[in-house]
């Protein structure tokens, strides 16, 4: 069957992970498609993930990295401009059964052509030197499957280490946690070789004597596109919300005030129960305080909303409604 190739333009990750879902169900099946994307700092979220139990969200905040949750399983991935991405939508030739090396191993296979010896490891890696440089994953819906993954070509590690570096301590979650792997790029196995260079000799290599066309996406597939984007990949409701329970610890001693412990119970992405404990003192019952997050979404714009015209202080004596908030926060 012929191959279509999508050369992705956009840096957007709502918009990428959309685009892909747009092909995957709309495009006609008598088609293959294969497409390279990239992403500025993003952090992917495996369809079963906790995302608050995946994420350092006060250093994703500071750092202005997007938070989107793909179809696929799998693990939470960091995703910047020194990343490739790479995805295959076909008919699925095992029926419903996963079959990641079916993929993996021409991608290696194409990376050992340009001279570095990748290897496909485990059930969804390549690796070199047995550190990994790409992890993937798919998506079986109705006979057809979507394999996608990553290419850390010249990534930055140290803010992909500290984006996915959660606080165990105060996040309790159900879900499929993430497995950490020695990670590694993949330029100093590839001297002199730029990452456009290492994308057109990817192409080159995996489509070699198979015939493919380019695909140009038409006004109407960006209009599709682009209403999924909007209504699932850039919304709390998916990216947060259909997170599995957890439970959320938060503990900070503050000056003139004392220790104050919040724990927090999330399902649906939304709190479902509230309590405080500590040494503080208060002039009313902070179980009243408790009941006003109920419902909430735990994110600032939602609780200082809510807390809006309450006397925080009254609850934890010598504590400012910034000081609460912060400790919701971190």
């Amino acid at each position: 069957m012929q191959w279509r190739f999508i050369d992705v333009t956009s840096t957007d990750p709502t918009f990428n992970l959309a685009l892909e879902q747009y092909v995957f169900d709309c495009l006609p099946r008598d088609k293959n498609y294969f497409l390279l994307w990239q992403n500025k700092n993003a952090v992917i979220i495996g369809r079963h993930q906790n995302t608050l139990a995946e994420i350092n969200a006060p250093y994703i905040k500071e750092q202005g990295i997007r938070v989107v949750r793909r179809l696929s399983g799998g693990g939470a991935v960091y995703h910047d401009m020194g990343n490739l991405n790479f995805t295959f939508i076909q008919d699925s030739q095992t029926g419903i059964a996963l079959d990641l090396g079916l993929f993996c191993q021409p991608v290696a296979s194409a990376i050992r052509s340009l001279g570095a010896d990748a290897q496909v490891n485990g059930r969804n890696d390549i690796t070199l030197d047995g550190k990994k440089f790409s992890g993937n994953a798919q998506y079986v819906k109705e006979g057809r499957v979507m394999h996608h993954g990553t290419l850390l070509f010249d990534s930055n590690m140290q803010t992909a280490s500290d984006a996915l570096r959660p606080d165990p301590e105060k996040i309790k979650a159900k879900g499929v946690a993430s497995v950490r792997s020695h990670i590694t790029n993949l330029q100093p196995y590839l001297p002199g070789v730029t990452l456009a260079d290492f994308k057109a000799k990817l192409l080159e290599k995996l489509f070699e004597g198979r015939p493919m066309e380019h695909y140009i996406l038409t006004d109407a597939d960006l209009a599709a596109i682009e209403k999924l984007q909007k209504e699932r990949y850039a919304t709390w409701d998916w990216n947060y919300g259909v997170s599995p329970p957890c439970d959320i610890r938060r503990k900070k001693r503050v000056e003139g005030c004392g220790t104050v412990e919040v724990q927090l119970s999330v399902k649906d992405g939304k709190i479902r129960g509230a309590a405080f404990f500590g040494d503080f003192f208060s002039a009313r019952d902070p179980r009243e305080l408790a009941q006003r997050l109920i419902g909430l979404r735990p994110v600032r714009e939602d609780l200082e909303k809510a807390l809006e015209i309450v006397d925080i202080s009254q609850y934890f004596a010598n504590l400012s409604k910034d000081a609460f908030l912060a400790i919701l926060e971190n």
